[in-house]
């Protein structure tokens, strides 16, 4: 579930995009001297334990951490970077061209893999798979499917059943559905397949994760595909509804990112939590870090499947964005 409070102190350099977030908490202290501001894609849910440890050393600041979609995210930091001091997002495409364009501030000292980082100013710190969510409910006498092909085949056998009850992300207004979509087609064909499929079976497209699994979790939808794994097993873990699968036939991993705003009001402090953030991932309880760390989800190579390298800018090309997005409505907007 996501919070949704109404704060009106300490906001005034943010009014303009007010009707944009998801969620806007302050943390720590009343009287602070100093403020934090971190614009995230991550619901607060998941980062307050990581922000209390962080305050918790630090009696003086405030954190204001702000939730939006990773799409909104991106285009509100390029406009104002200098109100943000630490970014954080789940669309590792989008992340690395912000840093690749020069937003992010360069960050030395810190000990981290360099498959997790870019040129030092873009830190991993989870790795989390895209899995597919099913109502167990639904699948009673069904076969549980494995891969995106076993669910391509229980689909189409049952399609009264799931018709209208499959969702996914709307990959025109989600940077991290675009991701996960674009890996997914470079992968396998299978991924054409099972869009057409779903397409089929007049699809619920979706913003985010949580919102599909509350869906989910109400029986509104049956079935949902590139759920953010993390999210999914949140739930899973606390109400015997949903089963969280990691299709076997290929992996779609992605890791989380931060960075610091290279306009950042707050810079020192804003390495500082970013440190904090990486010493948790490693050495953190799961109650002060409830996210996958980087080591939770790995391929062969001991890495996530998607890597922080130039070619996931491939598909932010405009072109290639373009012809992506109308080959997908071809496949998910059937009829409509």
């Amino acid at each position: 579930m996501r919070y949704f409070a109404v704060l009106v102190f300490a906001l005034a350099p943010l009014m303009g995009h007010a009707q944009n977030w998801e969620d806007h908490q302050v943390f720590g202290a009343s009287n602070a001297t100093s403020t934090l501001r971190i614009l995230s894609s991550t619901d607060t849910s998941f980062f307050a334990p990581i922000i209390d440890s962080f305050t918790a050393q630090r009696p003086d600041i405030e954190v204001q951490y702000i939730v939006t979609g990773t799409s909104n995210l991106d285009d509100v930091f390029r406009q104002d970077p200098d109100q943000f001091d630490v970014v954080i997002s789940s669309a590792m495409d989008l992340q690395l061209k912000l840093a690749n364009d020069g937003f992010a501030a360069r960050l030395v000292g810190i000990s981290h893999p360099e498959w997790a980082q870019w040129r030092d100013s873009l830190f991993a710190f989870t790795t989390e798979p895209a899995a597919i969510v099913i109502n167990n409910a639904a699948f009673a006498g069904l076969p549980i499917p494995a891969t995106r092909q076993d669910l391509i085949e229980v689909l189409r056998a049952n399609s009264d059943t799931f018709l209208g009850k499959v969702g996914t992300y709307d990959v025109r207004q989600s940077g991290l559905g675009y991701l996960f979509a674009t890996q997914d087609a470079r992968a396998s064909e299978t991924f054409w397949r099972l869009m057409e499929v779903i397409g089929s079976l007049d699809t619920q497209l979706y913003c985010c994760s949580g919102d599909m699994i509350d869906d989910l979790m109400t029986g509104r939808i049956l079935v949902a595909y590139n759920v953010l794994g993390s999210y999914a097993q949140a739930q899973a873990d606390t109400a015997d509804v949903l089963t969280v699968i990691l299709p076997s036939d290929f992996p779609t991993t992605m890791m989380r990112s931060a960075l610091v705003s290279k306009a950042a009001p707050q810079p020192a402090l804003a390495e500082d939590f970013v440190k904090h953030l990486i010493r948790l991932q490693s050495d953190g309880s799961p109650q002060d870090f409830p996210l996958p760390s980087l080591g939770a989800f790995q391929d062969t190579t001991g890495r996530a499947s998607i890597s922080l390298e130039p070619a996931l800018m491939t598909y932010l090309d405009a072109l290639k964005r373009r012809t992506f997005i109308r080959e997908w409505e071809s496949a998910i907007i059937q009829d409509r």
